[in-house]
């Protein structure tokens, strides 16, 4: 299943419809969650999630193994291969670690940068950015992690195996999971680790992932991800496996400043171009947590790229930081190519560049930032 459908002619959009037998349930009762049942969140212990521009001890991915989700062996080897191109990518500037089920170690390894690990935890699909682990510090730097109850995007494709990754992997390495009953993807909210949050309402009060108002959620949001302060734009629901997750349109470079990706103008029978500049309008106009007026900065859309599908995700924005790089994508239009590179180079001095052709993932309906996840560096393992 592509994770983004473009509706042909018209900015009318359609619900989303959830594949019999997939979930066993669509979400958390609210009613559970707020009976304590499920724990605190993060922010009651003084957890956050920190900016993605601090060190970090590795990254996590996850390879894609299911050729009904992709729908040939040749696509799902394609979006494999760009995968193992990333991992390779990010290898150079910090530890990498490749989730994969135990019998594909042997035939990875010899694709793989030797530095890369493998850990035998069994995955579904790649978007490790929505199903792998989150984690948290608190102010002395101790870690732990928060839980976003992956659910397939709302019942929309299967994820036995992608839905347990965050448990085990806060298993494996002695972790404490909050778990206040949230249910959505880290790829739907941005933090900015000083006390912002963004998000489109569309990924979030949405009844595929949260019963309960807008007021509910949010307040779920903030203590799942440790911000004070929720900056809501509306989003596009329906017409994404995502709908509409903030990270393709909407970066956070450091505190109180963002990376915009933006059409030249906005075209009323385009409902992602309409939704754009509704965010954009509304980080525009808002303060943050850290301070007064969100400090934005705009890359546009590719104008000729390589691939030219209705439903090619090709977003600049969807880049990974790690330590001392930033590794994006390039789409094959050397103008727009070129003049996002400089943008980025300029938000992160100091940094190496690295771009990549990662169209398949494009083609599947995300980017770089959603096939990974940074554990950030700590000083120790919190104990409850």
């Amino acid at each position: 299943m592509n994770r983004r459908k473009i509706l042909k002619g018209s900015a009318s959009l359609l619900g989303a419809t959830i594949a019999p037998g997939i979930l066993p349930h669509l979400a958390i009762d609210r009613a559970q969650a707020a009976s304590g049942m499920l724990g605190a969140g993060a922010a009651s212990r003084g957890f956050h999630i920190p900016g993605e521009e601090l060190p970090h001890e590795r990254t996590f991915m996850q390879l894609p193994v299911s050729v009904a989700t992709y729908g040939s062996k040749a696509e799902l080897e394609a979006v494999q291969n760009n995968i193992i191109a990333i991992a390779n990518a990010i290898a150079p500037f910090e530890p990498v670690a490749m989730l994969a089920s135990g019998d594909l170690h042997a035939g990875l390894r010899a694709r793989l940068s030797s530095t890369v690990e493998l850990w035998d935890i069994p995955t579904d699909d790649l978007w490790c950015r929505d199903s792998g682990p989150a984690f948290v510090v608190d102010a002395q730097g101790m870690l732990a992690m928060t839980a976003f109850n992956f659910n397939g995007w709302g019942g929309k494709q299967p994820h036995a195996n992608d839905a347990k990754i965050a448990a085990r992997i806060a298993e494996r390495l002695g972790l404490h999971l909050f778990n206040n009953g949230l249910v959505g993807e880290h790829g739907g909210v941005e933090t900015d680790g000083a006390g912002t949050a963004v998000a489109h309402e569309s990924s979030w009060v949405n009844p595929n992932r949260n019963a309960g108002t807008k007021d509910e959620v949010e307040k779920l949001i903030l203590e799942a991800t440790g911000a004070t302060l929720l900056l809501w734009a509306p989003g596009v629901a329906g017409a994404d496996i995502t709908d509409y997750h903030i990270d393709a349109l909407a970066r956070f470079v450091g505190p109180g400043s963002m990376v915009v990706q933006l059409p030249d103008e906005a075209d009323p029978e385009d409902p992602w171009s309409v939704a754009a500049y509704e965010t954009y309008k509304v980080l525009e106009s808002r303060n943050t947590a850290a301070k007064q007026g969100m400090v934005l900065s705009i890359v546009p859309e590719p104008v000729a790229p390589r691939n030219t599908s209705d439903d090619f995700v090709a977003s600049y924005v969807n880049f990974y930081v790690c330590n001392g790089a930033v590794i994006m994508p390039e789409f094959g239009d050397s103008a727009t190519d070129t003049e996002a590179k400089a943008t980025i180079s300029a938000l992160y001095p100091g940094r190496e560049v690295v771009t990549l052709n990662t169209d398949a993932l494009g083609a599947a309906g995300g980017g770089i930032h959603c096939a990974t996840h940074e554990q950030p560096a700590s000083t120790g393992i919190w104990k409850a």
